[in-house]
């Protein structure tokens, strides 16, 4: 028997020679033959169930045989794609010349100056910039992020944050894909960064008052849970920093931010059923932390504060959140005092305080509503946003003493656009719309909300978009329906230039708001997780007929899309209607479920029992058994499927879309497409980079339209 490494050698050289056999599978050459990865049988047991998992072995991500696989995969991958390639570089060119090269974002005013970023000719990423007191002052450009990332194949940046004082500048950075961060200070005065490095951190942090403290946090290495709050003092060793708060309950993370007010450091700790927060000033960061409320079991709540009060978003007594306000000399939820009420048909999502009102984050019917409440007790109101699917939300608001609230807003086919609202006079202006450039008209494209019936009776809402003069009711577009359904995360309905590629091919492209989000209210996530999590995935399946129901589409020109815990998603669909799509795309798919579940030593599993159930229970055992895609693969015919990964990613690890493919290529009984495409230099988000990221994209989309018979 030759040793897996020879055995992944010779798959290497039989795509990179490109050994053939007969035959073809539609229009599609399958003449060359997909690699083979070795077994090695793994046995798993829990509960007296015994499970043979042979492709185990390909979770080792430093060894040799394992990278040689993925490098198979991906040749693999780009030989089958092969006759696409003019297809995609089309696609990349029509995508890329939709963006506006000069291109800068809205400014917007906080501690005396104006921030904003800005793109030159050709940069893949911000120039962070500022001008002080006007917008008619010069520019001081802050930091280059195109300077940072020059050599890295991968690069992003977070929590670009001026200490009050505008003299120092803090940064985070990542240049290899898997969330571990270099922290870094810039004089802003003389442009050199400070001899303070700190490695291996979170983007997450923060500032105090005095413009030299700045508290930060820390993952663990293994598990890379959020677990430590940090103090830094600029100019100090950062070996000798300051242990503020360590997070010991394995089911928790732990984070830090700034109160609206600025007077308060908040740290937070939180797991999927509960939240606790503790406070320190901002002005004497060396202070005592306080509590605000004790944890519970089930009690979930949000704290901020403005004036003298914090304000707190809770669940307690209140499935869909209200809000309560608490003096901040007395915390404890005894003292909290109801400020909007809880509404069985509205979803609280959160409010921001201004001097003389207070805006609210609202989600009724799956959509977002802004509602406008003066403190004086005079008429409230609402924003209309006049379009049936949309996606708003409130922006740069930093000053609190002003009549102006900045929010954004979005729909299928209106680009991001920013305005500035008058609360008194209701006057609004719209400071900008994202340029889209290639010609783009929206009066050119339709979008509709559909509701369709569930096998148990509810009805899923739909947000669709389709180009006008291309559309035909009678079932003959090719469609692609996406979703994600998890962790109580809602997919609006906003706006993609990318998108325009497959619409002005013909395609309608759908939104289905499945269970597992909050996009009807609390029960709608309730609904969606643990023992009802496959609610979530026939909501899909049921939208999917829907849609061919009502002719919008049909089997052999439906398409679906998901990512992370929705490719989750796609593994239970094509394992349960395998039949219903013509093809797949699943981004950095979770789905060998039980496993990953029972493995506490795998990136944050411990944080999502809650979520998912813990499998060292039995019933949740048997349950997540039942739809976990990896375990349910078996010999029938699947359809064409696109898998992605990365091989940093932190959040769902590079093994389990390679296992799946591997497995399901050894087993499947129909000749349909099976690819991997492994970056092998980027983690759970991709490739960065505001058009290298589309390269990506751009595969995506040829393999959708090759499927769908559209060729250019």
């Amino acid at each position: 028997m030759k040793t897996q490494l020879s055995a992944v050698l010779a798959i290497g050289c039989v795509v990179a020679l490109g050994c053939t056999t007969q035959g073809t599978d539609g229009d599609h050459d399958v003449s060359v033959q997909p690699p083979i990865a070795a077994k090695q049988a793994k046995e798993l047991e829990a509960h007296g169930d015994l499970r043979v998992d042979e492709y185990f072995w390909l979770r080792e991500r430093e060894n040799p045989e394992v990278i040689a696989y993925l490098e198979a995969e991906n040749a693999y991958t780009e030989t089958v794609l092969a006759h696409t390639a003019e297809l995609q570089e089309q696609l990349y060119e029509e995508i890329v010349g939709r963006i506006q090269q000069d291109d800068d974002s809205v400014p917007y005013k906080k501690d005396g100056y104006f921030y904003y970023d800005r793109y030159e000719e050709g940069d893949e990423y911000p120039i962070y910039c500022r001008k002080k007191g006007s917008l008619e002052r010069q520019e001081e450009i802050v930091i280059d992020a195109n300077e940072l990332a020059e050599g890295h194949e991968f690069f992003s940046m977070w929590n670009v944050k001026a200490s009050p004082d505008g003299k120092t500048l803090a940064y985070a950075f990542d240049t290899v894909g898997r969330r571990f961060n270099t922290l870094r200070f810039r004089d802003l005065e003389t442009g050199e960064d400070l001899p303070d490095v700190i490695e291996n951190v979170t983007s997450n942090g923060a500032w105090a008052n005095d413009n030299k403290t700045y508290f930060y946090a820390k993952q663990d290495p293994e598990t890379l849970r959020s677990y430590r709050i940090y103090r830094h003092e600029l100019g100090t060793d950062p070996a000798e920093d300051v242990l503020v708060y360590e997070e010991e309950d394995e089911e928790f993370g732990t984070y830090i931010f700034k109160s609206r007010s600025e007077k308060y450091l908040m740290i937070y700790s939180d797991q999927t059923l509960s939240s606790e927060f503790r406070y320190v000033s901002a002005d004497d960061p060396d202070g005592e932390v306080k509590i605000i409320q004790p944890r519970e079991a089930d009690h979930e709540y949000f704290a901020d504060h403005y004036g003298d009060h914090f304000f707190v978003k809770t669940n307690w007594e209140a499935e869909n959140f209200r809000l309560m306000k608490t003096p901040d000399s007395a915390t404890g939820k005894e003292n909290w005092v109801e400020v909007i009420p809880h509404r069985d048909d509205v979803l609280f999502q959160g409010a921001e305080a201004f001097k003389n009102h207070l805006v609210v984050e609202e989600r009724k019917n799956g959509l977002i509503q802004v509602r406008i409440i003066p403190w004086d007790g005079s008429e409230e109101h609402y924003l209309d946003f006049g379009e049936p699917a949309y996606y708003a939300w409130l922006s740069d608001n930093h000053e609190v003493d002003t009549p102006i609230v900045r929010f954004a807003y979005s729909s299928m086919t209106t680009p991001k656009s920013t305005y500035d609202y008058n609360m008194v006079t209701r006057e609004k202006t719209l400071l900008k719309e994202q340029p889209v450039l290639g010609g783009f008209d929206k009066a050119n494209y339709t979008t509709e909300r559909l509701w369709a019936p569930a096998r148990d009776g509810i009805e899923v809402p739909i947000s669709l978009v389709y180009r006008t003069d291309l559309f035909k009711s009678d079932g003959s577009n090719p469609a692609l329906l996406y979703a994600y359904g998890s962790y109580g995360a809602s997919m609006d309905a906003s706006f993609s230039s990318p998108r325009l590629s497959l619409l002005d091919r013909g395609f309608v492209f759908a939104i289905a708001h499945i269970r597992g989000g909050q996009e009807l209210g609390r029960q709608w996530y309730e609904n969606g997780k643990l023992l009802k999590k496959k609610n979530t995935f026939t909501d899909f399946i049921d939208s999917g007929r829907f849609l061919v129901d009502q002719k919008y589409t049909s089997p052999d020109r439906l398409f679906a899309m998901g990512g992370s815990a929705g490719g989750l998603l796609m593994g239970a669909v094509t394992n349960m209607a395998p039949e219903l799509f013509e093809g797949i795309v699943s981004h950095v798919a979770w789905v060998d479920v039980v496993t990953s579940m029972l493995d506490d030593d795998i990136p944050l599993t411990t944080s999502e029992y809650d979520e998912w159930g813990d499998p060292r229970e039995k019933e949740y055992y048997d349950y997540m058994l039942s739809y976990s895609p990896y375990d349910n693969i078996e010999a029938k015919d699947y359809p064409n499927i696109l898998m992605t990964t990365g091989l940093q990613d932190s959040q769902v690890q590079f093994w389990e879309p390679a296992k799946y493919v591997a497995k399901m290529r050894d087993v499947k009984t129909d000749d349909n497409i099976l690819i991997l495409k492994t970056n092998m230099g980027a983690g759970h988000g991709g490739a960065t980079g505001r058009m290298k990221k589309h390269r990506e994209t751009a595969l995506d989309y040829a393999f959708l339209l090759d499927l769908a018979g559209i060729t250019q």
